[in-house]
């Protein structure tokens, strides 16, 4: 039995050694080991700063009440489209109707008291000049009619603000636009006591809207007007949107104890794809490389083994990186010049040529299982 237990354990330990040797013996490339490369392409690079904002309307005008009362009747709803002056909603009138007819009343006999006092002072006149009369009913009558002229201004006053009071049960919209939001209910009551009901919030157009994106402290330096935007909603993760930057502002905002500074991007939705409220990601390309030699940075970054890596190539103060280049069948160190990097791609200025090879690091497979991999994969697109 011990002599069995010992057998299992040697050949559990023969097997990666008859593997690895199996590799060692098949590998090409005049001796060297399965390697991770990459190639030097033609691309585009850029350098990004990335946030995250909300989608808002250019201009949204909220809708409020300035008198109370009962909402009587609705004639908007959500998604509705309204122009300047449609009636979208009338309170309850009938209080207001009672204080513009008793404010008529008053007026109507104010008018009817600075009548009586006119015909009394036009008889005070006619009396004075025939000197029957004191001089001081005189003056009191002139007192008495201008006070009744007074009172018949601030009758007429009241029945104007009254008047007022009524046309403002009848809700008007200010603007041109689409309702965003209706927050009253028929039968619900309004009280505009303390401050403006919030009844509607109409937005102006859909068709432009704005990104308020949060950008750090460390990158809004990076950041100015007119810097090209592309950025990503929930809802079409597939397709990316294209923005500008309008406008930077100076307020500095505090969440979670970092400073951020709120970016204004102005973005077209003419398909009304975009909705109020939706959070974007956003990537304002700050510096941009069209169609230059790149290649990805983890060629940058390679790490060999110390018996294939060769010794690090001369450089001046021009080259400010170094890569492994294959070239026929062995690994040479190559100092480059580098330029714009977007975190996955670097802009190569110097020191490589287009279909370069680089070595990146030891592969975890052998050509073989490369090819069946490729063919697997072949095999699960054609179903």
């Amino acid at each position: 039995m011990k002599f069995g237990k010992l057998i299992i354990i040697l050949i559990i330990i023969a097997i990666p050694l008859i593997w690895w040797g199996f590799v060692q013996f098949n590998q090409t490339d005049r001796g060297l080991p399965p390697l991770h490369t990459e190639q030097v392409n033609m691309g585009d690079v850029s350098q990004r700063v990335i946030a995250h904002g909300s989608i808002q309307p250019v201009q949204t005008v909220v809708v409020g009440s300035q008198v109370s009362g009962i909402i009587e009747d609705i004639f908007v709803d959500f998604n509705s489209i309204v122009q300047r002056g449609d009636v979208i909603a009338q309170i309850d009138p009938s209080t207001f109707e009672a204080e513009v007819s008793s404010a008529q009343a008053e007026l109507e006999s104010a008018e009817a008291g600075l009548e009586l006092a006119r015909m009394q002072w036009e008889r005070v006149q006619e009396l004075r000049e025939r000197q029957f009369i004191a001089p001081s009913e005189t003056d009191q009558a002139r007192a008495t009619l201008q006070q009744a002229e007074a009172q018949v201004r601030v009758r007429r006053h009241a029945l104007e603000r009254a008047q007022r009071e009524l046309d403002r049960t009848t809700i008007h919209s200010p603007t041109n636009g689409i309702v965003i939001s209706r927050n009253i209910e028929v039968g619900q009551t309004v009280a505009a006591s303390l401050s403006a009901p919030i009844l509607f919030e109409i937005a102006t157009d859909l068709s432009l809207m704005q990104i308020h994106a949060n950008v750090s402290e460390a990158d809004i330096g990076m950041v100015q007007e007119g810097h090209r935007v592309e950025f990503q909603v929930d809802a079409y993760r597939e397709r990316v949107f294209i923005g500008d930057v309008i406008q930077v502002r100076n307020a500095p905002m505090m969440e979670d104890n970092v400073v951020h500074y709120e970016t204004i991007i102005a973005v077209s939705n003419d398909e009304r794809l975009l909705k109020p409220g939706m959070t974007a990601e956003v990537s304002v390309i700050t510096e941009e490389r069209e169609n230059v030699l790149r290649v990805r940075n983890t060629a940058l970054r390679a790490r060999l083994p110390d018996t294939i890596r060769p010794p690090d190539a001369e450089r001046n103060d021009d080259m400010n990186g170094q890569v492994y280049l294959l070239q026929d069948g062995n690994i040479v160190a190559q100092a480059v010049r580098t330029g714009l990097s977007d975190g996955v791609y670097t802009e190569i200025i110097e020191g490589l040529d287009e279909g370069d090879q680089l070595a990146v690091g030891l592969s975890l497979r052998t050509q073989d299982q490369e090819e069946r991999r490729s063919l697997f994969s072949g095999n699960q697109a054609q179903y």
